[in-house]
């Protein structure tokens, strides 16, 4: 399948069929504005006006004026000099999404890049060679300078890329398809490197893995409930109508459809002591539903965000102005990053109380860690300790980024964003996230266990049943960690939303 970049509206459909591995190609129609912004630079040039990063020094050296012959050199050395990342490299997905979105960036014709420029990177794109980009080094103002420099020095011929899991030499690997390094012009090496691509990158690639999380916690929420024998009365439409927020009307929806129909929930219907439920059980309306909410608001940024020119200056053909701003700030992107890091640390924390609820015999009235011969074996007594871990890391990373200002580049850059930390860091909070829920899953299904020969819903039935095709249930104490990495593999997937077979809320639509 390919995806064909309208720049200016591209959905978040599109942006996640990109990061999951569909090929790229830019729509021909950008050709004329791409070729009308480079005409106006040579224009802006021919009238010899100081413009920035175009004939002048860069930051704080912007008063600095660059001589006629030294432009093409200019944008060279801005590239080479920008190269300061360090850390591991991005994931291929997460590159190949940044490379995207900076192509859709510079389609819209505001940018003054030749159409030479675009061709490559999609012809990079196209042909899977990837840069090699350290993951650290950009605050997010100014753009994310370093991470992006290293993906136009690959366009160059310099540095790494990655061609089928293997790293190369930039300009060999290019040569080897056919492709020339790119000779940088007036404004190109500024405009590859100048935008919020690299975290917008990351935070649209967390976005897609909390979907995936959210929706398969409602599952396994559900399916704990069921194991505690717990109400459906507290998912009553009635409830959330009075309270009127939309995510957590859905979440309550789909919660109620997803009990439907239980054997284990009409079994305690009548003649039950317990008046109300845990929160972490009755209140999974109030809490999934704001997650749900907070998530919608963060992609409706992203979604903008990713649409837009960031670099600097820009260029307005219609009128041969090169205007300087500040669109390479990436503020929105940073509190969208917190948004995102805010719910991926709840969602992982409501699912850890389910986990100690039911390993709790006081709590659950289940065998004690949901073994059948507590004492002699452990059971989930770990596992659940495992959870209670990864929350407190996540919560650790959950502070706001975007508070943690610092001045850079001699404090003409006196207030950033670190949009690319708090982008960064959601990834590790996605998969301590998918490793709490992972455990659930298993935790849920031993506990509807111990109530056989009462079954659940039928769409929670086919989620425990999934999982016993790869997690047996636990008898006698075992090596546990396989069959953790098995669950958390299937919720990391998607494959236990996917399979509970009804319509559940989501955010990228």
């Amino acid at each position: 399948m390919t995806v064909v970049l309208t720049p200016g509206a591209v959905t978040l459909g599109e942006w996640r069929r990109i990061y999951r591995g569909d090929a790229v190609r830019l729509d021909p129609a950008t050709a004329g504005a791409i070729i009308a912004s480079a005409a106006a630079v040579e224009r802006i040039l021919g009238r010899g006006e100081a413009v920035y990063g175009v004939n002048t020094g860069f930051g704080k050296l912007a008063s600095v004026r660059i001589e006629t012959g030294d432009l093409a050199r200019l944008q060279t050395n801005l590239v080479l000099s920008h190269c300061a990342g360090v850390g591991e490299a991005m994931p291929v997905a997460v590159t190949r999404l940044m490379m995207a979105l900076k192509l859709a960036g510079l389609a819209r014709g505001a940018s003054g890049v030749k159409p030479a420029t675009t061709t490559l990177l999609e012809a990079m794109l196209e042909r899977e060679i990837t840069p090699v980009v350290p993951v650290q080094g950009s605050v997010g103002a100014s753009g994310d300078l370093a991470p992006l420099a290293h993906m136009a020095a690959a366009m160059i011929g310099v540095g790494e890329v990655i061609v089928n899991d293997q790293r190369r030499p930039a300009g060999a690997a290019l040569a080897r398809v056919g492709l020339a390094p790119l000779e940088l012009g007036p404004k190109e090496g500024l405009a590859l490197l100048n935008g919020t691509q690299f975290s917008t990158a990351y935070a649209l690639a967390a976005l897609f893995e909390a979907e995936t999380l959210f929706r398969t916690a409602l599952v396994t929420g559900a399916l704990s409930t069921e194991a505690a024998r717990g109400a459906d009365t507290p998912f009553d439409d009635r409830i959330h109508a009075l309270r009127g927020h939309p995510g957590q009307i859905e979440t309550a929806a789909a919660l109620r459809g997803l009990m439907a129909g239980s054997a284990i929930r009409a079994s305690h219907l009548t003649g039950d002591t317990r008046i109300q439920d845990p929160y972490c059980l009755r209140c999974q309306p109030q809490v999934m539903g704001a997650a749900l909410t907070v998530l919608r608001q963060a992609a409706d940024t992203l979604a903008v965000e990713a649409n837009g020119v960031t670099d600097n200056p820009l260029i307005f053909p219609e009128d041969d102005e090169a205007l300087s701003g500040g669109n390479f700030h990436a503020e929105p992107v940073a509190f969208a990053a917190d948004m995102i890091a805010l719910t991926l640390c709840e969602i992982g924390s409501l699912a850890e109380r389910r986990v100690a609820m039911l390993t709790d015999p006081v709590l659950s009235g289940l065998p004690a860690f949901l073994t059948p011969k507590p004492g002699l074996n452990s059971g989930f007594m770990i596992a659940q300790i495992t959870a209670a871990a990864l929350v407190a890391e996540n919560k650790q990373r959950a502070y706001p980024a975007s508070v943690d200002s610092i001045p850079t580049s001699a404090n003409q850059e006196d207030h950033v964003s670190m949009a690319a930390h708090a982008a960064r860091r959601l990834m590790a909070m996605a998969e301590n996230a998918f490793a709490i829920v992972g455990i659930e899953l298993m935790t849920a299904a031993q506990g509807c266990d111990f109530h056989r020969p009462l079954a659940s819903s039928g769409a929670l039935e086919r989620a425990r049943a999934a999982l016993r095709a790869e997690v047996p249930t636990l008898e006698d104490d075992r090596f546990l960690q396989p069959d953790m990495g098995a669950a958390i593999a299937m919720v990391r997937e998607g494959q236990i939303a996917d399979v509970a077979g009804i319509d559940l809320p989501g955010v990228v639509g």
